[in-house]
């Protein structure tokens, strides 16, 4: 019995014989329903951020070098996890958080007028050369580095973000709600990760995601009542 990848026969056949599934058999399908659980989550999870923008009109706060970088790292994620032969459910999300991420960056860019030389630049290569990566038409070799480079882009791309939080003594317009869902799904990609016997750059990621988007919830959350405070007095 076999839906989505998903195999149910082994836990329903011990249930059916009054015993507790064993373990080689319940982690499998719990990774399974957590992948695809994560890759549900993941269709709204940029949308708290945007909405916010949208609502307040401001992008005060924001590194704009930050969430370019986040797409560049997603892009060169998600082609390599296409390019590998990864189940959907553990890399799906991907797909996305890409999109979100674009939509985000766009978002951004509107609300950051008028845009410099540079930037416009930064948008045309990205353009340019998203198309050639995600088609894996570049040597398997440097696939691999670029991989392992994502990792670094990720990092480098929260950096700008949570100097810019402490500086400011401030997380500006950044949601909450974008950042507690960007952290518990790095924590359960982890997981899923191990069991799907992802390469250990994957399972590095999630590593990585965890300290950094746990490192800028945290910030919201102690910026969170000064900044309300300061909000107040302005008014």
């Amino acid at each position: 019995m076999d839906y989505l990848g998903i195999d149910l026969s082994c836990a329903i056949g011990s249930l059916k014989d009054g015993t507790f599934p064993p373990r080689d058999c319940l982690l499998p399908l719990i990774s399974k329903l957590l992948g695809y659980a994560i890759v549900a989550a993941s269709t709204t999870v940029k949308l708290p951020q945007i909405l916010k923008i949208l609502k307040h009109r401001s992008v005060r706060g924001l590194s704009l070098v930050a969430f370019e970088l986040e797409v560049v790292g997603y892009t060169i994620a998600l082609a390599y996890c296409l390019h590998t032969g990864l189940p959907f459910s553990a890399y799906g999300e991907l797909v996305f958080l890409l999109i979100q991420a674009i939509i985000l960056v766009a978002v951004i860019y509107y609300f950051s007028q008028p845009l410099g030389i540079s930037t416009w630049i930064r948008a045309l290569l990205f353009c340019a050369i998203a198309p050639t990566v995600l088609a894996g038409q570049i040597d398997p070799i440097l696939f691999e580095a670029l991989y392992l480079s994502q990792h670094a882009i990720f990092f480098i791309a929260r950096v700008p973000q949570i100097w810019k939080n402490f500086s400011n003594k401030s997380t500006g317009e950044l949601s909450f709600l974008t950042c507690f869902m960007n952290t518990a799904g790095s924590l359960v990609r982890v997981f899923t990760s191990i069991q799907e016997k992802a390469p250990p750059s994957v399972v590095a990621g999630s590593v990585l995601g965890i300290l950094t988007n746990g490192t800028i919830l945290t910030q919201i959350i102690i910026y969170l009542k000064p900044q309300v405070e300061k909000e107040e007095k302005a008014e």
